[in-house]
């Protein structure tokens, strides 16, 4: 086994890591596979997936700095005999929620480059400097000149509560970003990243030749981590953690190629070596859930979301579809695709369990009236459900309604549309991170939710009803033998009906039926 090294934990130095004994996944073959394709790239990835790390690794290698790539890929496959002045400009560090920040900050880092290469400032304004800082480095050195930046859209972002003040932050960003299309006779290479891909027609208006490689599968894997990397980079943090259990709970991001693990997850669980929700507690998404909130998503078909291409690609400060924010930022991945004629619809799905489980612990603390008084329910949940003890569960669901004030009600829209009582009820039991399985496919129909817990499965079938008790949802369950599917499980199935009362905003029926396991080779 090879020796412990240290853990990279928020380094996003290459040469430090080189320098410094760190564990490396080694990422040049991506790198130089790029560079023989192409010239100029977007790559979006969530936060906090090693995109830092890739830009620092092309600067230091279009640098030349040969010493820090001893034993990697590229060192037998690069000619050091050439380097390119190189041109990094990062968004990543500080908040820049205004057109002043930014200006500021883009106006600090042509400073920085200026001074680096000795260069002087011809122009006052910011586009102009910059388009002659390239020239200006491609004589100098003779060479052409490499541009990479870092979280390209993070002012954007930074700004997005501003629905005005991110467009004119947009705006600068593009005029910007235009230069490098207008100065292609002085670039070898270009290289963009970001969390977002607004669309062409937003911040890229001025810059369409890049090339996209965010879902290319031969990149998929460019960041993050693989099942061969835990097993050879890996290996001497292994022992004494369950591997199941890290593939549950880290693994499964996927951009239609090979799934990756969450890199800052898994070297924190090294450290740590106890599991928790480390990457999705580091960046809490109060934007994106007030959003989801605002457009009442319904939470319990949000692990299933389908989607086209053009719908991913469809982003802009104005224009925000859920199923792309959600799929850029990483709460959810490519679970499959299906090609229709001229048409590409994707499936998407949770990458594994912190993602399941700790979005929709958020969820439901905004679903309620009381965030605190969310906590303490998650756990009685899982005291109830252990014990199947159904009259504590129909309980425990009434008093969790009936703690719901009425001015919650008037106040809140996602208080009152239809699917917002299944919401509290499916992100309830997904906040506990339980192997839920929602819209399940039968041969007569579809299961609204199936829980498989500690030995048993749950099935549940929701109704919204205007005054009284109707009975039809545990009816539809035997009508359309719903627990056929789960019975060569050999478990005990317990069927339950739920109607809630729009009128009285609460449970007005919760029925249960229960079904002891088969005998041995019978399935009922």
């Amino acid at each position: 086994m090879n020796a412990k090294k240290k853990l990279p934990i928020g380094v996003q130095s290459f040469r430090k890591i080189r320098e410094g004994d760190y564990y490396y996944v080694d990422k040049t073959g991506f790198i130089l596979g790029l560079i023989e394709e192409g010239s100029y790239y977007f790559l979006s990835r969530p936060r906090r997936f090693g995109k830092s790390l890739l830009v620092d690794t092309l600067k230091e290698l279009f640098s030349g700095s040969r010493e820090f790539f001893a034993g990697l890929y590229a060192e037998g496959h690069w000619d050091w005999s050439v380097s390119h002045p190189v041109l990094l400009f990062s968004f990543a560090g500080g908040v820049l929620g205004s057109v002043a920040d930014l200006q500021n900050h883009l106006e600090r880092q042509l400073d920085l480059h200026e001074k680096a290469l000795g260069v002087e400032a011809h122009y006052p304004e910011i586009r102009s400097r910059f388009a002659d800082l390239i020239l200006q480095a491609h004589r100098q050195s003779g060479r052409q000149v490499v541009i990479l930046v870092d979280e390209y859209d993070k002012p954007i972002l930074d700004a997005i509560a501003d629905r005005e003040e991110a467009a004119r932050v947009r705006d600068v960003l593009r005029d910007f970003y235009s230069v490098i299309k207008d100065n292609d006779a002085h670039i070898r290479f270009a290289f963009l990243t970001g969390v977002s891909k607004f669309s062409k027609a937003g911040i890229f208006s001025g810059l369409n030749n890049l090339r996209d490689i965010t879902v290319e599968a031969p990149y998929s894997a460019i960041c993050g981590y693989t099942e061969e990397d835990l097993e050879a980079v890996f290996a001497p943090e292994l022992p004494g953690l369950d591997r199941a259990l890290i593939r549950e709970w880290y693994d499964g991001y996927n951009w239609l190629g090979e799934s990756v693990y969450n890199p800052f997850d898994v070297l924190l669980l090294f450290s740590k070596r106890t599991f928790g929700a480390y990457w999705f507690e580091s960046g809490t998404p109060t934007f994106l859930v007030k959003l989801l909130l605002e457009r009442g998503v319904f939470t319990p078909s949000l692990g299933q979301t389908v989607a086209s291409e053009m719908l991913l690609s469809t982003f802009d400060v104005d224009t925000m579809p859920v199923e792309a924010l959600l799929f850029q930022t990483g709460y959810l991945t490519f679970a499959g695709t299906r090609r229709m004629g001229a048409r590409t619809e994707y499936r998407l799905g949770y990458p594994n369990l912190e993602v399941q489980s700790a979005l929709n612990d958020v969820l439901l603390k905004s679903l309620l009236a009381d965030p605190g008084a969310a906590e303490g329910v998650v756990s009685r949940l899982y005291d109830v459900l252990s014990t199947a003890d159904f009259d504590a569960l129909e309980a425990h669901f009434r008093a969790l309604f009936a703690a719901i004030p009425a001015d919650w009600h008037r106040k809140n829209a996602i208080a009152e549309y239809e699917g917002y009582y299944a919401s509290v009820f499916y992100s309830h039991f997904a906040a506990l991170g339980l192997d839920i399985r929602v819209e399940d496919a039968t041969s007569r129909g579809r299961v609204d939710m199936t829980v498989l817990f500690e030995g048993r499965v749950f099935v549940f079938e929701f109704k919204v009803v205007e005054l009284e008790p109707e009975g039809r949802a545990l009816e539809q369950i035997l009508a359309r033998r719903y627990a056929d599917k789960y019975l060569d499980l050999g478990r005990p199935i317990h069927l339950i009906g739920v109607e809630f009362s729009r009128k009285e905003r609460n449970l007005c029926t919760f029925e249960v039926r229960s079904l002891a396991p088969p005998p041995a080779g019978q399935n009922g």
